[in-house]
């Protein structure tokens, strides 16, 4: 036999449940694309990433094309900050499957991420 207060508790739950659920209070997980990438300071994009991602190098001197087989660095923070996107690069996969987006790593070294590695939508972010 329950007692009169653990019934009461259960009753609550129950009402509390029922009432949350008929007033939308309960969020179904959502199927809906990431958040975007937003704008912030000094021309910066702020965008969520998977952290302990690698940030990896440029090709010689020119600073617009990825190096894919360089790692110089990694972003541990998230969100992390990017300066632009660059299409047409190294294959990464994903929806956006050529996209590297410039930064610098914790570690101070200029460098890209892959597109896979961030988890926003990244078409928001100027291009480079």
């Amino acid at each position: 036999m329950l007692s009169k207060v653990r019934t009461a508790r259960i009753t609550a739950a129950v009402v509390a449940t029922a009432l949350a659920v008929s007033l939308g209070v309960v969020a179904a997980p959502s199927a809906s694309a990431a958040d975007n990438c937003w704008p912030g300071e000094s021309n910066r994009w702020y965008c969520y990433n998977v952290p302990g991602s690698p940030v990896y190098g440029t090709v010689g001197n020119n600073h617009l094309y990825p190096d894919p087989s360089t790692v110089v660095g990694y972003m541990n923070s998230n969100p992390s900050w990017f300066y632009c996107k660059e299409d047409g690069q190294a294959w990464v996969g994903g929806p956006h499957p050529n996209r590297w987006l410039m930064t610098v790593a914790d570690n101070g070294q200029l460098g890209f991420m892959k597109d896979t590695d961030i988890t926003s939508e990244t078409d928001p972010v100027r291009d480079c």
